[in-house]
């Protein structure tokens, strides 16, 4: 092939690609696909090899080498990239996946609120459905710690803080783990989870407040609260995206939907576990301790009104 059939041939893949290399170079990463660049630095690197094999003149060869060493500065700094993925997932890809999804979390939302507040009211009409829901052992365990007696603590129980942190650990991120895999079963696992987490939430809330000490819960939940239930309705979110995939793939196979649905929901998976791990922190090294109950409530106020602050306007700029 003539050196200049070469250059005719691939001055459109040249053209894209320096058009790619450019934006990322100046910020501008929503106006291209720059998963494309790693494809296309290789073929940059083989039509180099190639061009010096045939011996084209120097001037290819050299705006090829510049092209790969441009597109090497931008592929091979992975731990700079690693670091900057994060920053930009935290500031702006999981608040922007959250507004995408917005249908889904007000869906969550709901079957969580409307169970949890259901029983809470239900307690003024039969408490033997409240009684039922919680069972001997839980009611006991929550005189102990919530009565209106009551001097116990989950840390007596636990021994430390950081026994609390990992029993938190342990159970929360693996109930939302649990509510993304009920996404396969057509979301409908999703939604029963979350559900079933509305009726025994409320179930213990009109427990306490009819029979225990309200102050000794709510100064103890409000701090954690909001990351630990927003946490479990993003994990819903996510479960009813893989299941949403499976009803509804569209003009795609069912295989295929479910892998872009996976992409999809990847961010709010992290999300969720980011948020529930943040909640056990708290809980396990704040919640128990002894502070002005008053401090403990304007905690949880201020931690509800940052969620959505964030959620709201994160993610907003054209720079994310």
């Amino acid at each position: 092939m003539k050196e200049s059939e070469f250059i005719d041939k691939h001055q459109q893949d040249w053209a894209r690609y320096d058009h790619i290399m450019s934006s990322i170079e100046q910020g501008k990463v929503d106006l291209v696909d720059t998963s494309e660049l790693p494809k296309l630095f290789r073929a940059r690197c083989a039509e180099l090899a190639l061009a010096r094999h045939r011996m084209y003149s120097s001037r290819t060869c050299e705006n090829l080498n510049y092209r790969v060493t441009r597109g090497h500065k931008l592929v091979a700094r992975s731990e700079s990239v690693f670091k900057e993925k994060i920053m930009h997932f935290y500031t702006a890809g999981f608040p922007q996946a959250m507004r995408r999804e917005w249908r889904l979390h007000i869906v969550c939302w709901l079957f969580f609120l409307l169970p949890f507040f259901g029983m809470w009211l239900s307690y003024g009409y039969d408490q033997e459905w409240v009684h039922s829901m919680l069972g001997e052992e839980t009611r006991n365990n929550m005189d102990e710690w919530y009565g209106k007696d009551s001097k116990g603590s989950m840390r007596e129980e636990f021994g430390s803080n950081f026994m609390m942190f990992g029993h938190y650990i342990n159970n929360n991120i693996g109930i939302d783990l649990l509510t993304v895999a009920g996404g396969a079963l057509a979301g409908v696992g999703s939604l029963f989870l979350i559900f079933s987490n509305g009726l025994a939430m409320g179930a213990s809330m009109a427990y306490v407040m009819y029979e225990g000490s309200p102050e000794r819960l709510l100064s103890f939940v409000s701090g954690h609260a909001p990351y630990e239930l927003l946490g479990m309705i993003v994990s819903g979110m996510a479960g009813m995206r893989i299941g949403l995939a499976m009803i509804k793939p569209g003009q795609m196979s069912r295989g295929r939907a479910l892998l872009e649905s996976g992409k999809r929901g990847l961010p709010l998976i992290i999300g969720a576990c980011s948020l529930t791990f943040f909640a056990a922190i708290i809980e396990g090294f704040w919640s128990g301790e002894v502070i002005d109950v008053q401090v403990k409530y304007w905690v949880g106020y201020i931690g509800w009104f940052l969620l959505f602050v964030y959620i709201t306007f994160a993610g907003r700029s054209a720079q994310a």
